[in-house]
């Protein structure tokens, strides 16, 4: 089944991701390390989410791993993070982030964001 392979450890917006991603036929992964993330990405993903904020998971480095695989590279990232750290957007999206969005914004494309993943080719 078509995967959301998700880096995020708030267990709100998981649960909301998965919640929204089961209208569009995806099935969400939830990964904490990066051998997880490609191994998960590789399988099955067709949209990647990392939450920006958090401190406890390699949300940079993973996602400079993701594209320097190049059978990964091209797989749509989006991050998300509070609007107080802009900042973190910014080099999220210099990484190659395809969309890093506030929280609020995020939340308002995430179907949008899932309908194009259910329609994606897989990765390679």
């Amino acid at each position: 089944m078509p995967a959301v392979v998700a880096l995020v450890d708030d267990l709100m917006f998981v649960s909301r991701i998965r919640e929204a991603a089961r209208g569009h036929g995806l099935e969400v992964r939830t990964v904490r390390r990066i051998p997880e993330l490609l191994e998960a990405c590789r399988e099955h993903g067709r949209l990647v989410v990392l939450d920006l904020d958090t401190p406890r998971l390699p949300v940079l480095e993973a996602l400079s791993a993701l594209r320097a695989e190049p059978a990964l590279s091209g797989l749509p990232v989006v991050g998300f993070f509070s609007h107080v750290h802009a900042e973190r957007g910014r080099l999220a999206r210099a990484a190659g982030c395809t969309h890093a969005l506030p929280r609020s914004a995020f939340v308002e494309e995430l179907h949008a964001l899932l309908a194009a993943a259910a329609q994606a080719d897989p990765p390679g």
